[in-house]
């Protein structure tokens, strides 16, 4: 089983570490399109700041942000999962895991970034500021330029193994997978309405991959990621390949 996750656009910037390797991350087959847009970001970020920030999608204070991105060769390094930290990476809280469920965790977890393609937890990235929805100057989107790479990547990835994807909509956009298994978070009241869940989204999300990440189980298809679940506490509806994750409003 491999669990798809996006990045998060909370970072820790490690200050310790060694510099970007591309040759060092998983899927090499990757590496010659990281560095055109490594090095299309970075140049972007030294040349033309305003535009920079237009493009990131980013606010007149963070400007850091833009400098941080001009010299991502020589940043510091830390593995994914240290380095992104926001609300799913929070609740994975992949840093507690250890012995046979870290190993089974390194495995399993596959992050779709919009810079690096994918990623596995342990690979090592500086931290660094491009979104799936960003849109550099000059060329397609990011979605058209991962895309003819990562589908055929991911497709490959599920002929082998069962594949939970817990990507957003934009990550989701970078490559599609056939057969995965998709999940949803609905909020329900105690009269039985139901409602999309927005801002804990991720941290259900996370919640899952944790489980998912460490069970001593293989599931091989959508009924048994939802028994997993279940065993740690969630309440989860199926239809097919598809689960809901349903949470108190």
């Amino acid at each position: 089983m491999l669990i798809l996750l996006p990045p998060s656009e909370s970072k820790h910037a490690p200050t310790r570490g060694k510099p970007l390797d591309l040759a060092s991350l998983s899927y090499p087959a990757l590496s010659s399109h990281r560095r055109q847009l490594l090095d299309g970001l970075q140049e972007l970020c030294r040349a033309d700041a305003p535009t920079a920030i237009e493009a990131l999608g980013l606010g007149p204070t963070q400007f850091d942000l833009v400098v941080q991105n001009s010299a991502l060769d020589r940043a510091p390094t830390a593995t994914a999962t240290r380095v992104y930290t926001g609300v799913l990476y929070a609740a994975l809280d992949h840093a507690s895991l250890a012995g046979q469920d870290l190993r089974r965790a390194n495995r399993r977890i596959v992050i779709v970034s919009a810079l690096f393609g994918l990623l596995r937890a342990d690979d090592p990235v500086p931290a660094y500021r491009l979104s799936a929805t960003s849109k550099l100057p000059g060329g397609p989107t990011l979605a058209s330029r991962w895309r003819p790479l990562l589908e055929p990547a991911l497709a490959e990835l599920a002929a082998a193994e069962l594949v939970v994807d817990l990507r957003s909509g934009s990550y989701a956009a970078l490559g599609r997978v056939p057969g995965a298994v998709g999940v949803d978070v609905i909020a329900e009241r105690p009269d039985g309405r139901r409602s999309v869940v927005t801002h804990f989204n991720k941290a259900h999300k996370g919640r899952l991959a944790r489980a998912l990440a460490s069970t001593r189980s293989e599931p091989d298809d959508a009924a048994a990621v939802a028994g997993v679940a279940r065993r740690a506490g969630m309440r989860v509806e199926r239809d097919g390949a598809e689960l809901t994750v349903i949470v108190p409003a």
